[in-house]
């Protein structure tokens, strides 16, 4: 990024072995100024990723304002957090965790977003790697949220690249699928960063133990340890990333395009998603501009979304890398 000032952001996010990685690599980059971490249910309960946001961001040393959002999707029925691939604790089963003493935000996420937006006009830009819950429950709170925030991104759903959790559906997009498409739909400068672009993104543990050596500090350490819970279950579903024991660098993926979007190919087109049936969770872009389909809802009165299609995965690794191992962390 160009700017002087660091980006404000708001982290929304349902840590999770990915939201971590996220959120060390936010933590870490000098152009990220994170204002808040908003948590939801997804990878794991509510209430265990506002733990496990609360923990993170303790043992690095930070003090930012957490708070506890939506526990459930705003139709369909909840289903069970994938522990088979986040740990029951969502981050790889830690064998033990740091005594810390720092407390949730009294406030709902919802509402911490809506008074962030409302006392910062036009500087917050809210980064989202999980279910949308908590962003439609704040449009709800307040409509005129789309001028507020200076501009939306969010790690979720896919285009071309097959789905996670089914042939057509991406896991924080199915997981929430009503409040996904009222996002979607909402009107604010919103940037897509879903599987087509993640899935092309393969990180090695070996470059978490790296960073773990240079650092010698919990927080890094515990990020390895997750990392190498995560990978061993990409390994087990796709043998190209067993063959070098990595992982995909799925939500890190959002801040890398907040800071250097220029990695990224975009394509914008308006995005509807599923919200029930074989197909729930989908998320369809309007391709053909001049195209007049009977169905309604494809119009020019719904808004654009920028969808990252292609990305610079070489170079992103070395943005990963660069931030991690500089010079972030408090003893």
């Amino acid at each position: 990024m160009n700017a002087q000032l660091p980006c404000k952001v708001i982290y929304d996010t349902d840590p999770g072995i990915d939201d971590a990685m996220a959120l060390y690599f936010a933590l870490a980059h000098p152009a990220i100024d994170v204002v808040g971490i908003t948590t939801t249910f997804g990878n794991v309960t509510v209430e265990q990723a506002a733990v496990n946001a609360l923990y993170l961001t303790a043992i690095a040393g930070r003090s930012v304002p957490v708070t506890r959002g939506v526990a459930t999707p705003w139709c369909k029925p909840p289903e069970a957090p994938p522990a088979h691939i986040h740990g029951a604790d969502g981050l790889g089963n830690l064998p033990h965790r740091a005594a810390t003493s720092n407390q949730l935000d009294p406030r709902s996420s919802a509402q911490f977003i809506v008074d962030a937006a409302r006392a910062q006009p036009g500087e917050i830009t809210l980064v989202a790697v999980g279910p949308l819950g908590n962003l439609s429950l704040a449009l709800k709170l307040e409509p005129r949220l789309p001028d507020l925030l200076r501009e939306v991104i969010i790690m979720g759903g896919t285009i071309s690249e097959p789905g996670n959790v089914s042939p057509l559906a991406e896991a924080n997009i199915w997981n929430d699928p009503h409040a996904a498409d009222l996002v979607f739909t909402a009107g604010w400068k919103l940037t897509m960063v879903g599987l087509d672009v993640t899935h092309r993104v393969v990180l090695p543990v070996s470059l978490f133990k790296k960073i773990a050596d240079r650092h010698q500090h919990v927080a890094t350490d515990t990020l390895h340890h997750a990392v190498g819970f995560y990978a061993n279950h990409y390994g087990g579903v796709h043998p190209h990333v067993a063959e070098i024991h990595g992982c995909f660098g799925h939500d890190v993926l959002a801040f890398i395009y907040l800071v250097n979007p220029e990695l990224f190919t975009l394509e914008r087109g308006r995005v509807r998603v599923a919200t029930d049936g074989l197909a729930q969770g989908q998320t369809m872009m309007r391709r053909k501009g001049v195209a007049d389909y009977p169905q309604a809802g494809w119009g020019d009165d719904k808004p654009l979304t920028q969808v990252c299609m292609q990305v610079q995965a070489e170079a992103c690794k070395s943005v990963l890398e660069t931030a991690l191992m500089g010079s972030w962390l408090s003893f």
